[in-house]
């Protein structure tokens, strides 16, 4: 594509804030993600404007603004309930922590601030009387499908190392190589990262996984990344798997089985970390066959201790380490009604279809062998779960027709001893439903008491 054929069609709030800036003799332009999205016919989720008015300048002009970063010139133009950030053209200045610029300098040259953006995809700038400014040929690489830095790549991931692991998200994401010299900078630099916060990490991290092309963490790894934020993986990555039931070693199952779930967070972070711990129950018989017995509860440790280092909000951790946890779960047996009433039990009513996902998953990284038949199991897991659900069976303390003041008012104390109780009777009321009357659970506690 030319340049000149490039027609971005700007949101009218977007366009006024340009024409307000340019009738009052400044450069204005919509710039960054906003323009190559709209190149590639995707729908932009920001408009961010780049001008050359200074933040002081920009606040005189527009009645109601929000001083989102005055230091490094941004000012946020809220026109009705939506804002829009207007950024200064600038320099930054030394890069200290590998993070953030020292200082900034505000100037008056589009050419100045567009060549301290990270990707050249990200470097363009529009308006609708100049057209586009390219001046780093990122139409060019978009057509080429290369995520390519601008400028010196060494410079750029020293200037900011979060730099790197982005190329890699954006390549996922757009389903792009990265250019040559791009990676090779990256494999330079990659113990930069050390320098990044877990939120900024997690952040990019999350995003990759939930792209078109979560297989593309490979790159992380392979570019020495993952070494620093998910050491886990590179064991993962070492580590065989000789069995009749795998045609993947540990680590490309992982990949694999990503692939093999749809683009939630919490299902992909799940198929990320649901083998994370194989590398650590390795054991081979003398013919080679390898075996990871009780992987998932080793697993699903580290994936809680991984995913609290990542700074992972609690929720998610909490779902993520179940899923792991249990995506074995009756593994070799023919689901009963039993098997399925105390699954439900053990991860939740609303979780238990998004497991049936994370083993679904898992058996499409397999080999071939009996896959049918696993997926069959599948199937009857869900045809049984369904009729749980529509026969309303207790699967959990809180569904039993008796409760904590029940037992108070039957001489049971507040303690350990009332949660054992109602323990035990939720076992017996998985065993056979029929027995959660109030009646009968009354007088099963009556026995409980006697027996002690």
């Amino acid at each position: 594509m030319e340049k000149n054929q490039v027609k971005i069609t700007i949101p009218e709030k977007a366009n006024f804030i340009i024409k307000t800036l340019s009738d009052a003799g400044f450069e204005a332009y919509v710039v960054g993600g906003c323009v190559r999205d709209s190149i590639l016919g995707r729908n932009p989720q920001d408009w961010d404007i780049t001008t050359s008015a200074a933040p002081l300048k920009v606040k005189e002009l527009f009645r109601r603004t929000v001083d989102t970063g005055l230091q490094h010139g941004t000012v946020t133009v809220m026109l009705g309930e939506e804002g829009f950030e207007v950024t200064t053209y600038r320099l930054d200045g030394v890069y200290e922590d590998g993070r953030h610029p020292k200082e900034v300098t505000f100037t008056a040259c589009l050419e100045e601030d567009l060549k301290r953006r990270d990707f050249t995809i990200n470097a363009m700038a529009y308006n609708d009387e100049a057209g586009l400014v390219d001046l780093f040929d990122g139409l060019g690489d978009i057509d080429r499908k290369v995520i390519r830095c601008v400028g010196d790549p060494m410079e750029r991931f020293s200037e900011d190392a979060l730099r790197m692991l982005r190329a890699v998200r954006f390549a996922a994401q757009l389903g792009y190589e990265i250019d040559i010299k791009t990676q090779e900078a990256i494999k330079k630099l990659s113990g930069n990262l050390e320098k990044i916060s877990a939120e900024r990490i997690h952040t990019e991290l999350i995003k990759l996984l939930v792209s078109d092309n979560p297989g593309e963490l490979i790159k992380a790894y392979e570019t020495g990344m993952t070494k620093v934020f998910l050491p886990e993986f590179d064991e993962a990555m070492k580590t065989p798997q000789r069995h009749i039931h795998h045609c993947y070693g540990v680590g490309e199952h992982i990949i694999k089985s990503i692939e093999n779930v749809r683009p939630d967070p919490v299902l992909r972070l799940a198929m990320l970390l649901h083998d994370i711990g194989k590398s650590r129950t390795l054991t081979t018989d003398a013919d080679g066959t390898t075996h990871f017995h009780g992987h998932p509860a080793i697993s699903a440790d580290m994936a809680g201790k991984i995913l609290r280092r990542l700074k992972m909000d609690n929720a998610t951790i909490s779902k993520v380490t179940a899923f792991v946890r249990y995506h074995d779960y009756g593994y070799s047996l023919q689901p009963d009604e039993k098997l399925v009433r105390k699954a439900l039990c053990k991860i939740g009513r609303e979780n238990f279809p998004l497991l049936l996902e994370v083993k679904e998953a898992d058996i499409l990284a397999q080999s071939d062998f009996k896959r049918e038949e696993k997926l069959e199991n599948i199937r009857q897991w869900d045809k049984i779960y369904k009729g749980i659900l529509e026969r309303g069976e207790c699967v959990s303390v809180k569904e039993l027709k008796i409760n904590g003041n029940d037992l108070k008012d039957l001489g049971v104390k507040p303690g350990p001893a009332m949660g054992e109780i109602l323990d035990k009777l939720l076992q017996e009321v998985l065993d056979e439903p029929s027995k959660n009357t109030p009646e009968y659970l009354k007088k099963r506690v009556m026995e409980l008491i006697s027996e002690k």
